[in-house]
């Protein structure tokens, strides 16, 4: 068993134009102040981390780690979510999704998709260069508008995205390989992989990519009603990201799992700060250490009601209370009575 790292924090949600969360340096020691140990960034703001820069230039990514260390903190991972939904969008959300793009892409889907794999890829080498063993992103979405069965789907359309979407994959999820890197997609609503039914007919598309593995977010599995402690059982040996963010579902007489189309706060699921809502996080900490997890417990703070710079410091203190420094010994080594290959023979009667 391995102790998991951490707490980390993924800044996204904090990062913005005031200081400290303004650019790498500012928001590292911040961070550090809080008691974190790592960060987790995202990677389409060059105040934080030159992609493409970082994918070319070993020396820069040692600058990126060396201010990072500078506070006691190790880069974690990279995310690419955003990047990664780009890569296969369904015509119905064009429009929403053109502002993930730089505006030279926009109004161009086969042009932003292909700014969206160079930057896959970028990550990939980016990742590599920094020393990581792991990156994240979304799968993006060509059939998720077509989840509820109504009208009915056409004969064939399911495979037939799911195809076309490892089509797209699996030439990226090779550099990542070359580079050594573990891809891991967040399994979330909105995504074509929402759930472990859709990440395994993506895998098998994917020839089972060994580099086709897992962020493990337990709050979308809450606000889906799935089993999220099974989850783990089923696919811990892909599973080699974990963002620690809580969530909450309490359906009424009026409304369940939609949401009625309110907003997050009015809905009958959502997100919460760390302690606030549902998930059972001693039962997921347990299970992670016992499969060996060796990735980082990162926060990812979402939360309808509390403010963000409470729900970043309690975060930390929560992660680290939660970690179990997993032991290196049995318990009743105490009452041991030894023995070798001749006293267990003995012991069993065996001549």
């Amino acid at each position: 068993m391995t102790t998991i790292k951490g707490p980390a924090i993924f800044i996204a949600q904090f990062m913005g134009p005031d200081a400290p969360f303004n650019n790498l340096r500012n928001i590292c020691e911040w961070a550090s102040g809080l008691g974190y140990k790592g960060v987790q960034l995202p990677t389409l703001d060059a105040n934080f981390i030159d992609l493409q820069k970082a994918a070319e230039s070993k020396t820069y990514a040692d600058e990126l780690k060396g201010i990072a260390g500078e506070f006691g903190l190790e880069i974690t991972e990279l995310s690419t979510h955003l990047q990664g939904q780009l890569v296969a969008v369904n015509p119905a959300y064009d429009l929403l999704f053109d502002g993930f793009a730089p505006e030279a892409y926009r109004n161009n889907p086969k042009a932003r998709q292909e700014w969206a794999v160079q930057q896959l890829k970028y990550a990939a080498k980016a990742s590599q260069n920094l020393g990581l063993n792991a990156s994240v992103t979304f799968s993006g979405a060509l059939i998720w508008q077509m989840m509820y069965p109504w009208p009915q789907r056409p004969a064939g359309l399911v495979d037939t995205a799911f195809d076309e979407l490892a089509k797209r994959w699996e030439p990226i999820l090779n550099v990542y390989d070359e580079c050594g890197i573990d891809l891991c997609y967040e399994i979330h609503p909105g995504e074509d992989l929402h759930d472990g039914i859709t990440y395994e007919m993506f895998l098998e598309k994917v020839n089972n990519h060994p580099r086709a593995c897992l962020l493990y977010d337990p709050s979308h599995f809450v606000l889906q009603c799935l089993n999220y402690l099974e989850y783990i059982d089923n696919y811990h040996e892909r599973i080699k990201m974990f963002h620690v963010k809580d969530a909450e579902f309490n359906p009424t007489g009026k409304q369940g799992v939609y949401g009625g189309y309110q907003n997050w706060v009015d809905r009958a699921g959502r997100f919460r700060s760390l302690g606030d809502g549902q998930v059972d996080f001693k039962s997921i900490f347990s299970k992670l250490a016992t499969y060996d997890f060796k990735g980082w417990a990162v926060l990812e703070w979402e939360c309808a009601i509390k403010n963000s710079a409470d729900g970043a410091k309690e975060g930390a203190g929560f992660i680290k209370d939660h970690i179990i420094r997993v032991t290196d010994k049995a318990f009743d080594d105490f009452a041991s009575s030894g023995g070798n290959d001749d006293f267990n023979k003995a012991l069993l009667g065996i001549k």
